[in-house]
């Protein structure tokens, strides 16, 4: 079952809720660009798993609401549109900032090849050039920058 809640951290009423399995939901807040689950909490493994790995940043923004559960900010990346990403110094001082996707030009593929896969290369790349800063509570502004949804 899918629905929209409020958001715990923002208060937005555009968090949707997403049943995976009868154990696990996802949460994804459109309005405050952060997420969460049901294993995101201190005493899974999956969420103690997930902070080894996270930036800095990421971990200083962790959100815990009533429940225990652990909110981040999301990291969006869609190959041939751009990326999305909470960026800064500190949980004092962030945005979210946004890059555009450009394609990968004859000339430069040798720059961008695939992993594990000879001979072959990414076809996009995200151009920084094209950064724009977005404030907290303009998440969707940064999706509509990349074109992920309508302006």
């Amino acid at each position: 079952m899918d629905n929209l809640i409020i958001c715990p951290r923002c208060e937005s009423d555009a968090c949707y809720v997403d049943e995976v399995s009868k154990d696990i939901k996802t949460h994804f807040c459109y309005g405050c660009g952060f997420q969460t689950n049901s294993l995101m909490k201190e005493e899974e493994e999956f969420y103690n798993q997930q902070i080894e790995f996270l930036p800095e940043l990421y971990k200083d923004l962790i959100y815990t609401d009533e429940n225990g559960l652990k909110w981040m900010p999301s990291a969006i990346n869609v190959a041939d549109k751009g990326m999305v990403f909470a960026n800064g110094t500190s949980s004092n001082n962030w945005n979210w900032s946004a890059v555009k996707a450009v394609p990968v030009t004859e000339e430069e593929k040798e720059k961008y090849p695939i992993p594990n896969k000879e001979g072959e290369f990414y076809e996009w790349r995200m151009d920084m050039t094209t950064k724009s800063n977005f404030s907290e509570r303009d998440f969707m502004d940064a999706l509509s920058y990349i074109k992920v949804i309508p302006e």
